[in-house]
C-alpha cells in the first residue's frame, strides 16, 4: 500500500481558493434570484412563512464563503481537518463502481431517470442544484490522495471538463425540446419560430467568432502555463506502460476490445458507426422536430441516439479513462492502483459451452470436433462449421430472423411507413448497437468469450 498523505497543507488551500469560487458562482445566482423575485416553497412549509428563494441561496452562500475562509486560513494539521470525504462513503463508491456489472447497470439506470424525470431536473433551480452537489462531490473527492492522481493527471483534466459540458449541452437541450413541446401542446409557435430574426454573417456571425477564438486562445495559453505537457519518454519496446491507454476519444473503442476480437472492435463497428450516421437522413421517416428542438415528436430516435452516446460512449470513456487500471483490471476512484492485483477468470466459447459442458440436455454430443493436422481446407471447414454451428446459428437468427419479428410486433408501425429496405437498415443498425451491452451481459453471467471462434483463421465473434 502507499504512504502518501490524504491531505496537505497545499492541498487544503487549492481547496479553499476551490470553494471560493464556488461561493462566486452562487453569489451571482442569489442577485439573480433576488432579481427574479419568487418564494422558496420549501422554507415556507418550514417556518409557515413567505421567505425570498433568493434567502435559501443566499444562506448556501455564506455557508461556502465560510468553508473557503476555513481552508485558506487553516493552520491545523492535514490530518485533523474536518472537511473531507468520509472512509465509509469510499469505501462503498469503490465496491459500487469497481465492478463493470454495477456501472454499467447504473449509469443505463441514471440514462432512464434522465429521461423519465426530463420535466423535473431540466427546471433552472433543479438543475442549478444538481451542479453544485456535483461540483461539491468532485471538491471533497478531491481530499483523497488516489482520486487526485487520476483526475489531476493533465491528460484526464480536459475529460472532467467534458463531462460538465455534456451534462451543461443535454440540459440546454432538454430545456428547449420540453418548452416547445408544452407550445405545440398549446397550439402555440416553437421557440425557433418566434426567436427568428436574421443577422448577417458580417459584422455578427464573424464578430462573435472572433470573440470566441480570442476568449479560447486565453484559455489555452493559462491552461498551457498551469498544466504541465503530458508528455511521456520515448516508446521503448522494453518498457510498456501499464497501462497502456488510447486517446481519451478512443478508450470506448479500447473498451470494446475487453468483449469483441480486435477485427470487429476496431474495423467493423466504428464503420458501422459512421455508415449508420450517413444513413439517418435516408432511414428518418418523421417530419417533426425538423429545424426545432422536440422530444415528443422524436422520442424513439433521441432516445436511442443518446442511449447509443452516454451509456454506450461516454460512459465507457469514463470507465476507461478513470477506472481501468495496471493490467486493464477495474480499480474504485479512491482504490490504490495497485500493479500486483490479479483477477482470474477463465471465459468460455459458446462452442465449449454447446460441446462440452451440456452432456445433460444434449445427450448426442460428444468431444469437440477438431480436425486432424493433415486436413485439407474443404475438411477443415467442414469440421469448424460444425464445431461453431450454435455460434453460426445465434448470429443468423440475431441479425436475419429478429428483423423480421420486429417489423411483425414492436415496430410494425416503422416498418409500414419505411418500406422493407429502409427498416432493414434501421433494424441492423438497431441490433447491431445492442450487440454490445447484450454481449456484455453475456460476459459477465456466462463467462462467454466468443459467439463464434475460429482461431485457425483469426476470426472470431
Amino acid at each position: 500500500m502507499h504512504s502518501h498523505p490524504d491531505l496537505t497543507s497545499s492541498v487544503i488551500q487549492g481547496l479553499g481558493a476551490f470553494y471560493l469560487v464556488l461561493f462566486l458562482m452562487n453569489a451571482i445566482y442569489t442577485y439573480f434570484s433576488f432579481k427574479k423575485g419568487g418564494h422558496s416553497k420549501f422554507l415556507e412549509r418550514l417556518t409557515g412563512q413567505e421567505i425570498p428563494a433568493a434567502a435559501m441561496w443566499a444562506l448556501y452562500s455564506a455557508f461556502l464563503l465560510m468553508i473557503a475562509v476555513a481552508h485558506l486560513t487553516s493552520t491545523s494539521s492535514p490530518n485533523a481537518f474536518l472537511f473531507k470525504l468520509p472512509e465509509w462513503v469510499k469505501y462503498y463508491v469503490d465496491v459500487i463502481v469497481a465492478d463493470p456489472v454495477s456501472f454499467s447497470v447504473l449509469s443505463v439506470v441514471l440514462f432512464a431517470l434522465m429521461i423519465l424525470l426530463r420535466e423535473w431536473w431540466v427546471k433552472p433551480v433543479v438543475a442549478w442544484i444538481l451542479l453544485n452537489v456535483s461540483v461539491i462531490a468532485l471538491g471533497l473527492s478531491m481530499t483523497d490522495w488516489d482520486f487526485r492522481q487520476i483526475v489531476g493527471k493533465p491528460d484526464n483534466v480536459p475529460i472532467v471538463a467534458m463531462l460538465f459540458i455534456v451534462g451543461f449541452f443535454t440540459w440546454l437541450y432538454f430545456r428547449r425540446a420540453i418548452e416547445n413541446d408544452k407550445r405545440i401542446d398549446e397550439g402555440r409557435d416553437v421557440f425557433e419560430k418566434e426567436d427568428n430574426e436574421k443577422i448577417l454573417v458580417w459584422p455578427d456571425l464573424v464578430y462573435t467568432e472572433l470573440m470566441c477564438m480570442v476568449i479560447l486562445t486565453v484559455i489555452l495559453v493559462a491552461w498551457g502555463i498551469l498544466l504541465h505537457a503530458p508528455l511521456e519518454e520515448p516508446g521503448s519496446a522494453v518498457k510498456t506502460p501499464n497501462p497502456s491507454k488510447a486517446p481519451w476519444y478512443f478508450l470506448g473503442l479500447q473498451e470494446m476490445l475487453v468483449y469483441y476480437d480486435p477485427w470487429l472492435a476496431g474495423v467493423v463497428f466504428p464503420s458501422v458507426i459512421l455508415v449508420g450516421l450517413m444513413a439517418i437522413p435516408y432511414i428518418d421517416f418523421n417530419k417533426g422536430g425538423n429545424g426545432y428542438y422536440s422530444f415528443k415528436e422524436r422520442w424513439f430516435a433521441i432516445s436511442t441516439f443518446l442511449f447509443g452516446f452516454l451509456p454506450l460512449w461516454v460512459a465507457m470513456i469514463i470507465l476507461g479513462t478513470f477506472l481501468r487500471g495496471p493490467n486493464w483490471n477495474m480499480f474504485g476512484p479512491f482504490e490504490y492502483w495497485d500493479v500486483h492485483k490479479l483477477e482470474v477468470l477463465y471465459n468460455v466459447n459458446l462452442s465449449e459451452y454447446f460441446w462440452l459442458y451440456s452432456p445433460e440436455w444434449t445427450p448426442w454430443v460428444g468431444a469437440m470436433p477438431v480436425a486432424p493436422p493433415d486436413a485439407s481446407l474443404p475438411q477443415q471447414a467442414r469440421i469448424i462449421f460444425l464445431r461453431e454451428a450454435p455460434g453460426f446459428i445465434a448470429v443468423i437468427v440475431y441479425l436475419a430472423v429478429l428483423p423480421p419479428l420486429m417489423a411483425m410486433t414492436l415496430f410494425r408501425t416503422y416498418f409500414l411507413r419505411m418500406g422493407f429496405l429502409r427498416f432493414m437498415v434501421f433494424s441492423n443498425l438497431l441490433l447491431m448497437m445492442l450487440a454490445l451491452p447484450i454481449k456484455m451481459v453475456l460476459r459477465w453471467a456466462f463467462n462467454l468469450k466468443y459467439i463464434i471462434a475460429i482461431p485457425e483463421w483469426f476470426i472470431n465473434v
